[in-house]
């Protein structure tokens, strides 16, 4: 079966690098533009945040008991206990669509259930403080509300409705787990195990934490500004101030340096803990090391390393063959071309806006500054809260590699309850707040 995947692939690169015409200008700038944002992703997104995820689902297989997994996340878990879970990890981890997807399919593997697991497979990069707060700073209240109430709605809802559309073949995978010999008990207390995961959680928040870019600008002439900051060069800077009420303003503003008296980051908490994130992410790591010298044996260790390299073998290929499609596609869609399919409120024109999110890779927060962008050009705001409620969770990497743990039928699946879900979320929003 592996050589007949690997034939296909030989197959449909041999087809597609045989058509390709090199000479179209607009094709060779759209390979140019997916090596730029595989590039920023190796760059900014990979060491940071992808491989501590590793690391993680590693460690789930490896330290954690399928046992503790199993009492809660498993198919017959207290229900509500098993989705709360589930879906307040959404909270805690600010991870995007495929830096989530290593942590899923660890808790999977090890016997969670399909809906438990689905709900944590969404909320992961739907759900995050952060991301709310931001969306409604900058688009608006009412559309940072209801993306915070769609997205743990949709936890839920897509958690209890994959575990109904597959309870048959989950039924008869829990039977195949329950036959086989209980795993043993581990050589640790839970709360050295319990404190040893929450260490390494710590370590992917903090590495991957978001800077918001806020600045007091003080310019010669004593006038301020509150802005965030777009753009950073050696004469000049690029920002976008915030107006009287505090929501960001559409229009960039380009400051000579020389009139700038002094620039001051914001005092807030996010930008606190961004200036001081590495200090915080050596210090978990420290403890991560002490613990392993102290807690864990040799054989733990080499088995939890082996772990992480098959889930890292597994994923990472398909993460930047997704990630270099999507740059090459989005490229050819211009945002102009994007934001004429998504003006007004129609069922079309969400469904399009849910359908251009789920294949679109969004990393941590950066679907917020482009639904601002399409909002300029024309988006309206129905279709923009279905991006935002389709497009953390979902891209072309990220259906890639949920088809290898799922299979076809369950990624399908799941992928249209996330799409179907925004889209009709999204119009109901566009009529009630017109």
């Amino acid at each position: 079966m592996n050589n007949l995947k690997k034939l296909y692939w030989l197959i449909g690169i041999f087809i597609v690098m045989y058509f390709l015409p090199l000479g179209n200008p607009k094709v060779t700038n759209a390979i140019f533009e997916a090596f730029k944002l595989l590039q920023w992703y190796i760059i900014n997104h990979t060491l940071a945040c992808v491989v501590p995820a590793m690391f993680i689902a590693g460690a789930i297989a490896t330290f954690l008991s399928q046992a503790s997994v199993m009492r809660y996340l498993g198919p017959n878990a207290n229900r509500f206990l098993a989705y709360t879970v589930a879906s307040v990890a959404g909270v805690v981890l600010a991870v995007c669509s495929c830096s989530v997807l290593p942590m899923f399919a660890g808790i999977y593997t090890m016997g969670a259930g399909l809906g438990p697991a689905s709900a944590f497979l969404y909320s992961g990069p739907a759900i995050n403080i952060m991301a709310i707060f931001l969306s409604a700073r900058v688009l608006g209240f009412d559309l940072g509300l209801a993306r915070a109430i769609g997205a743990i709605g949709f936890a839920f809802i897509i958690g209890l409705s994959m575990a109904f559309l597959f309870k048959r073949s989950e039924d008869a995978r829990t039977k195949k787990a329950m036959a086989m010999p209980p795993a043993p008990h581990s050589a640790r207390p839970l709360w050295k195990t319990g404190l040893y995961f929450l260490c390494m959680v710590l370590f992917l928040i903090f590495s991957d934490w978001y800077n918001t870019n806020e600045v007091t600008i003080t310019l010669k002439d004593n006038t301020t500004m509150q802005a965030n900051v777009q753009y950073a060069a050696q004469d000049f800077i690029e920002v976008k101030p915030y107006a009287a009420d505090g929501k960001l303003r559409i229009d960039r503003v380009r400051i000579d340096r020389r009139d700038i008296a002094s620039i001051k980051a914001e005092d807030n908490f996010v930008m606190r803990v961004n200036a001081i994130k590495w200090y915080l992410a050596g210090l978990m790591l420290l403890a991560i090391l002490v613990m392993l010298k102290k807690w864990f044996t040799r054989e733990e260790i080499r088995g939890w390393m082996a772990a992480t390299w098959d889930f890292g073998m597994m994923i990472v290929p398909l993460l930047f063959g997704g990630v270099f499609v999507t740059g090459f596609v989005g490229a050819l869609l211009p945002e102009k071309a994007v934001a004429a399919f998504v003006g007004g409120n129609g069922l079309v024109s969400n469904l399009v806006a849910a359908v251009i999110g789920a294949f679109w890779y969004f990393a941590t927060l950066t679907e917020i500054p482009i639904t601002e962008m399409l909002m300029r050009l024309g988006m309206g705001k129905g279709p923009a809260l279905a991006l935002l409620l389709a497009g953390p969770v979902l891209s072309l990497p990220s259906m890639l590699v949920i088809n290898t743990v799922l299979g076809p039928r369950k990624t399908f699946a799941f992928c249209a309850l996330t799409i179907g879900l925004s889209t009709v979320a999204g119009y109901l929003f566009g009529i009630f707040i017109q």
